[in-house]
């Protein structure tokens, strides 16, 4: 019975306590399992043999049985023959086997409430490592869930601590805004910087030589038209004298 000691230690242990010691509870479950199984085939091996053994002692039993009746036939038959000596002899070998089978009968008996004991224990032992692996799933997701929460915890504890993750958040929002204004501002000086070179750009395009010769013709063509006029008027008072004199 010290398998099955053994075993009921295992399977009535606090899972919850080896959980909390154990550095990867489901490895630790898994493997528990694995040596509960293995225990359990040994505990069928050990269950087997004692079944086994009652079978042997039941045959006996038997066969014992069956030879005290044949011996017990033969001192009848030896009687009928007026053989009384052979018929004592027979008798006596009965007599032997009928002790014998009280013997054994004693034995078969003890032997067979204990292979029931055996399997009913093994049948229980059974329930109990079926009734852990269905567990055993449930207290993995439990590790994991308490492992998780665990984690967020610390996490949460980090930040909340010294605040310094979110002072650190609020001085870079701080400086990109800093920053986009700056680009924003500079964008907007170069807009005006571009705009003022054009203007100047267009002014020095007005006063290039181009222009220049452009008011030059239209003073010549000015000049020439005046000249033109001129002459024509001196003409005019040419012939007038010339005429008054005839």
């Amino acid at each position: 019975m010290g398998i099955f000691d053994r075993l009921k230690t295992v399977i009535s242990s606090n899972m919850n306590d080896l959980i909390a010691k154990a550095e990867n509870p489901e490895k630790m479950l898994n493997q528990m399992i694995i040596e509960m199984n293995e225990q359990l085939i040994d505990s069928k091996k050990a269950v087997a043999m004692a079944i086994a053994d009652e079978k042997r002692l039941e045959r006996e039993v038997t066969e014992n049985s069956a030879k005290a009746d044949e011996w017990e036939k033969k001192a009848m038959l030896a009687v009928r023959a007026g053989r009384d000596d052979l018929a004592k002899e027979a008798l006596v070998r009965k007599q032997e086997h009928e002790s014998y089978v009280g013997q054994l009968g004693t034995q078969w008996q003890a032997q067979k409430e204990s292979v029931e004991k055996l399997k009913e224990s093994l049948r229980g032992l059974q329930t109990k490592i079926e009734e852990a692996s269905r567990k055993k799933n449930i207290l993995i997701a439990r590790a994991k869930r308490a492992e998780a929460q665990e984690k967020i915890n610390k996490t949460m504890s980090s930040l909340q601590g010294s605040k310094s993750a979110f002072d650190t958040f609020d001085r870079m929002a701080k400086k990109i805004d800093e920053m986009e204004a700056r680009a924003e501002a500079q964008k907007e000086l170069e807009d005006v910087s571009t705009g003022a070179s054009l203007d100047k750009q267009f002014a020095a395009l007005e006063s290039s030589p181009a222009a220049a010769d452009a008011l030059l013709e239209d003073l010549k063509r000015k000049m020439l038209t005046a000249d033109a006029g001129n002459g024509e008027t001196s003409g005019s008072a040419s012939s007038g004298a010339t005429g008054g004199s005839l």
